[in-house]
């Protein structure tokens, strides 16, 4: 095993509900890389998501997920996140009875104080949303920045972000962004970074914003192209998805 890779997944083949999803997906994201996965709705991109998480109604039939060398699939939710992946859902549910600087504060574990978590919902401009529950009554925008700020507490290695453009207006896309950023540290040369992301976009509009080294384009459940993302997402938006069907042809 390469001990740079921080994620490998090797002919993943997924079933929700009796129907296989994905069919021999695989990937490999290194330590400090950020790839983007391309695709229309229903084509599987979430359920990749969902499975690399653990979630229990997408069950792997076949093949494997590694993170940091080591197979994850019998594990649960949150020793999965405990070893350091975390996940920003595109329409995160609504949590009653529990308030965002309470679910920060779990997320920084040993290092929360008042002062910390105060410091990080500043950066996220969440301040005023800290006494709120979760997600309730949130813009679009605003449960993005929720979500974000709940991931730089948690500081995971690997970073799985859903559409995180999705129902943000452009006022707030440049702070999105700027958190992802600073999720990702790409503050730092890649050599010096240890954290990675995979992110999920339609639009592409993410990438104005945080730079990718790898994309994929998923479609039926499978991975038909990889490479450049900004070159992939050109071909998309001149000639759409059918054209990159070819490359699996």
């Amino acid at each position: 095993m390469d001990t740079e890779n921080l994620l490998e997944i090797k002919e993943l083949a997924v079933e929700v509900g009796g129907k296989e999803i994905l069919h021999h997906v695989s990937l490999t994201v290194k330590a400090g890389e950020t790839h983007v996965l391309f695709g229309p709705n229903g084509s599987g991109k979430t359920t990749l998501f969902m499975a690399i998480m653990g979630l229990p109604k997408y069950r792997v039939t076949r093949g494997s997920i590694l993170f940091k060398g080591r197979d994850i699939l019998g594990l649960s939710i949150d020793e999965r996140a405990r070893l350091g992946i975390g996940l920003a859902l595109q329409k995160p549910p609504v949590v009653r009875g529990v308030k965002i600087k309470d679910i920060v504060a779990t997320c920084m574990k040993g290092r929360a104080s008042e002062e910390a978590v105060m410091r990080l919902a500043e950066k996220a401009n969440m301040v005023e949303f800290l006494d709120r529950e979760v997600n309730y009554g949130l813009s679009g925008g605003e449960t993005k920045r929720s979500e974000l700020l709940q991931l730089l507490a948690q500081e995971p290695e690997l970073a799985l972000l859903d559409e995180p453009e999705s129902g943000v207006d452009l006022v707030n896309m440049a702070l999105i962004g700027d958190l992802i950023n600073e999720l990702l540290h790409k503050e730092h040369p890649i050599r010096g970074r240890k954290h990675s992301g995979l992110i999920i976009t339609h639009t592409g509009h993410i990438l104005e914003y945080v730079r990718a080294r790898t994309g994929y384009v998923l479609l039926d459940g499978r991975i038909v192209c990889e490479g450049d993302p900004l070159e992939i997402l050109e071909t998309i938006k001149r000639k759409g998805y059918e054209e990159c069907r070819k490359c699996a042809m």
